[in-house]
């Protein structure tokens, strides 16, 4: 399917959708915030290294607005990190458990993340948007990904796989993602699809 049809195919549900199934499908598409979490310890550190990266903002933007175009950015943007980094474990790279850091050629999946973030800054999506979250993986381990908010749903974009997903069409349960108002902080996550609500290290 064409980049125009899938996001057409989103514009149209919406269009299409009734009052009550509207709701439905919002609450399907974007991810629900149940109250604050402590961040990643390797997160923390890389704030206190990377401190403009984790300045508060003040204010949540409200979900982005997408556009054909902007949705041919994500896409780009998510194929362009995951082919130029090679995914390593931080021990191998740093010979510690845990590290936070933008990558050069190779990564950590929280590093894939940072680089797609920075990038999409960098054409103009606003950072309330742009938010790394952790991820609990069907096999017990931790992931990191980052989830783009927009007005058609939260969108992953993941080291893992080319392909840019609604959140709820992962396999992944979700655990706990940077504040909208303050990428220094964080906030646990309602998954609606489990009952499992936790808190691990990415991996």
């Amino acid at each position: 399917m064409t980049t125009k049809k899938i996001l057409g195919s989103f514009i149209l549900a919406s269009a299409l959708l009734g009052t009550s199934a509207a709701g439905t499908f919002a609450n399907t598409a974007s991810m629900t915030v149940v109250g604050k979490a402590n961040p990643p310890i390797g997160h923390y550190e890389f704030c206190q290294i990377n401190m403009a990266e984790c300045a508060p903002t003040g204010r949540d933007a409200g979900a982005h607005a997408l556009t054909e175009t902007d949705w041919k950015t994500i896409l780009e943007v998510n194929y362009d990190v995951n082919s130029a980094i090679t995914p390593l474990t931080d021990m191998e790279i740093y010979g510690v458990e845990e590290r936070w850091a933008f990558p050069r050629t190779v990564g950590d999946c929280e590093d894939f993340a940072l680089m797609k973030r920075k990038l999409l800054i960098d054409k103009g999506f606003d950072p309330s948007n742009l938010l790394i979250t952790v991820v609990l993986q069907p096999s017990g381990e931790g992931h990191a990904v980052l989830t783009v908010r927009t007005d058609h749903g939260d969108f992953i974009l993941d080291n893992m796989r080319n392909k840019v997903l609604l959140w709820s069409d992962t396999e992944y349960t979700y655990l706990k993602r940077q504040s909208s108002s303050h990428p220094g902080r964080w906030v646990k996550l309602q998954d609606g699809r489990t009952s499992f609500v936790g808190s691990v290290n990415s991996n």
